[in-house]
């Protein structure tokens, strides 16, 4: 069966869903979040330990062998939109996804089976800009086991134990494990456009690292880490979405202007259901992607592309729309829908822009300029 033959949810994935959405809306709520993002721990670490101790969504990619559970992509993707729609604050996108991804590619079996048991958690040291498929130098040299360099706006490495780090070396790429907690690596907290997903500058001054791969298996790892993130990513913004356009449809079934419910009037509606439409067809392309990657599909690349092309810009439109049509109460800090417009606009941002992809899908496909 190839990967667009099935894109439904199958019963696992159903039941994984619910079990991760009640947990979520017992420990994330919104005025907590609105609350934690104005303090110096914007992760919740009792969130992280129940997912990934208890639910093992942390190891859903890693095989069996290692402390997973021998899952797929596709059931780390429906974790992230389960993510998505709570804002939540965890390392999931940088532990779960990027580190995962390229320590699998290296065979990396006892840091995986850490990252699996949730006994550690890690992230890949590159820019979250970064774009799939892009070929640029690594901002890290590395002198044998010795690293030099500063590597922007990381993902979830602030709270990371390990960081995979590429580097360049007069030999070629390298890529490296890298002991977060050594006086050698300073980690630079950065005023990130989305307070529920902090990024940090790292600066590397002689930090140790212990090698994981080298030349073509060290490339080939950072770039499926950074294809799996950006696809998975869609599946995050799929979850902005749809709980944005949910919570509007409830809001305007509530509130009256006139003696009606605002949600009876025409212009409402019309927007409403071009939104649901839009996110319909968001669910295809994020679904397709994450089967891409969960089969090595040939088409992962172009599948990448359109879906963080396309994914990126309704979640954005679903987040404006949410808080235009929440009207007053939607510009105000203590209400949710500015968390999921700054989510919505940095997943934008990260992994390459809308218009970027759609430049790489062109040439993907071979359209003309």
């Amino acid at each position: 069966m190839s990967v667009t033959e099935h894109l439904l949810y199958t019963e696992d994935e159903s039941e994984l869903r619910s079990g991760v959405r009640n947990l979520l809306t017992e420990r994330v709520p919104l005025a907590g979040l609105l609350a934690r993002i104005e303090t110096n721990e914007p992760y919740d670490p009792k969130l992280w330990r129940v997912l990934t101790e208890q639910i093992g969504a942390a190891g859903l990619a890693i095989d069996d062998a290692h402390g997973g559970s021998g899952a797929s992509w596709r059931e780390t993707a429906v974790v992230m939109e389960e993510l998505g729609r709570a804002v939540a604050p965890t390392p999931f996108l940088g532990s779960a996804v990027l580190a995962t991804a390229a320590l699998r590619t290296v065979r990396a079996g006892a840091l995986l089976a850490d990252l699996a048991g949730g006994r550690r958690s890690a992230t890949l040291a590159l820019s979250f800009a970064s774009v799939p498929g892009v070929l640029v130098p690594y901002p890290v040299r590395a002198d044998g086991d010795v690293l030099t360099g500063t590597v922007t706006s990381v993902v979830d490495a602030g709270t990371a134990d390990v960081l995979v780090v590429p580097a360049d070396t007069a030999d070629g790429p390298v890529l490296y494990a890298v002991d977060a907690g050594q006086h050698a690596v300073d980690r630079r907290p950065v005023v990130s456009l989305d307070l529920t997903r902090p990024l940090t500058d790292l600066v590397l001054t002689g930090a140790i690292g212990t090698v994981l791969a080298r030349g073509e298996q060290a490339e080939a790892a950072v770039a499926t880490a950074l294809a799996t993130g950006a696809a998975l990513l869609a599946s995050e913004q799929l979850g902005v979405a749809e709980y944005c356009l949910e919570s509007t449809v409830a809001y305007m079934k509530t509130r009256h202007q006139f003696g009606r419910p605002v949600g009876s009037f025409q212009g409402p509606k019309h927007r409403l259901a071009a939104l649901w439409v839009s996110i319909a067809q968001a669910r295809a392309v994020a679904r397709h992607a994450a089967a891409c990657v969960a089969a090595d599909d040939p088409d992962t690349a172009v599948a990448v592309a359109l879906a963080q092309a396309h994914c990126s810009e309704i979640a954005v439109r679903a987040a404006e729309e949410c808080v235009q049509l929440h009207g007053g109460i939607g510009f105000t800090w203590e209400h949710h829908p500015h968390l999921y417009l700054k989510r919505a606009k940095a997943d934008a941002l990260a992994f390459g822009t809308p218009d970027r992809h759609r430049a790489i899908l062109a040439r993907l496909v071979d359209l003309p300029a």
